[in-house]
């Protein structure tokens, strides 16, 4: 993490401030105190010994192609049922990288934090960040930290760079999408959308239902090497109707959902009626719609369906060659036109 002062710590191996202050942004001796015992405590495991010290890192070459991602979070809350913003932020760049085909070697981290925010959230934050990082096998290996004033932030603003190296058993483009091909999702839609809708007071609803949260990477994985995957995508913001928009739209072709099929949880399905929401379009943080050919489809259902992560696997469209647009089949034999998300659903959803 940058820090612009070689000042030892004042205070020993322990952050004694329980909130954030300005003078946590300011380069000296409290900026290097959070650095130390906060994010390089719980980061540097994971990162076989992170150099607070230095303004840039030495990372060893990737063989082949390189994939670069950027991303930033800002949920609300911070902390949500099933995850938090530490390990969304981790998810959510190691999903991006590993549906391009790429193989997550390495993270950068830009946290701009509030004043007056709790440091105890923001330690379980990075803890959380730290565990989800060791769980995907990637390193955060440099960083900088930001402090606003107070009511100019969120508590916490994340922002990464993932780089990772290309998997040679994965082709993946929009561009080989065919008409013929079938449509795939990993599991229940909506889950994270509606965690963190639960999780916010304003809603006034309780549940026990768990956002999604999770890297995609052996989901990814199952698919390496097998002829036919087309096409792989993480549906987080506007959902799986999203996704399927934007296959449809770049491809000229038509979508066509099952809706039956579709794996919607009743706990998703009741606070989506109450609230006014289409599950569709909420958003997920550890699914993945993959596009395949036909003759490879049930082998691409059944790799999944064995991983936990896949059990709620399920086929549930195909790619016609026809107009460019999404149609949903209903239960009862109608066709409903799934248009483009123009306003946000859920405003800071990841």
């Amino acid at each position: 993490m940058d820090n612009s002062s070689n000042t030892p710590p004042k205070h020993g191996a322990k952050l004694t401030d329980t909130h954030i202050r300005l003078a946590h942004g300011n380069g000296g001796v409290y900026m290097r105190e959070l650095i130390e015992w906060v994010f390089a405590a719980h980061l540097s495991a994971q990162a076989a010994g992170l150099d607070t010290e230095a303004d840039a890192v030495q990372v060893g070459a990737l063989p082949g192609a390189m994939y670069i991602s950027v991303d930033g979070f800002a949920v609300t809350p911070l902390e949500f049922p099933g995850g938090n913003i530490g390990s969304l932020a981790v998810h959510g760049t190691v999903n991006d990288l590993a549906v391009a085909g790429a193989t997550p070697r390495y993270l950068t981290l830009s946290a701009i934090l509030e004043e007056g925010l709790e440091v105890a959230v923001l330690e379980r934050c990075v803890v959380a960040m730290a565990e989800a990082a060791q769980a995907a096998g990637v390193m955060i290996v440099a960083g900088d930290t930001k402090v606003v004033p107070r009511g100019h932030g969120g508590g916490i603003y994340f922002a990464t760079t993932g780089v990772g190296q290309t998997d040679p058993g994965l082709q993946l483009h929009m561009n080989n999408i065919e008409a013929g091909d079938v449509v795939l999702v990993s599991g229940s839609v909506g889950d994270h959308g509606a965690a963190v809708m639960l999780a916010r007071e304003d809603f006034g609803l309780h549940g026990d239902l768990l956002s999604d949260s999770a890297s995609v990477l052996p989901l990814v994985k199952a698919l390496s090497g097998l002829s036919g995957v087309h096409f792989l995508r993480d549906p987080t913001r506007g959902g799986l109707a999203t996704v399927a928009y934007e296959i449809a739209n770049a491809t000229g072709s038509c979508l066509r959902l099952q809706q039956n099929q579709i794996p919607v949880r009743d706990s998703v399905s009741s606070i989506c009626e109450i609230l006014g929401y289409d599950p569709l379009y909420l958003a997920c943080e550890g699914r993945v719609v993959a596009v395949v050919k036909a003759d490879v489809s049930a082998i691409v259902l059944q790799r999944w369906q064995q991983l936990p992560a896949g059990k709620d696997a399920a086929i549930i469209g195909r790619i016609e060659s026809a107009e460019a647009l999404v149609l949903l089949e209903t239960p009862l034999g109608g066709e409903r036109v799934l248009e483009a998300l123009e306003d946000d659903p859920l405003p800071r959803i990841c």
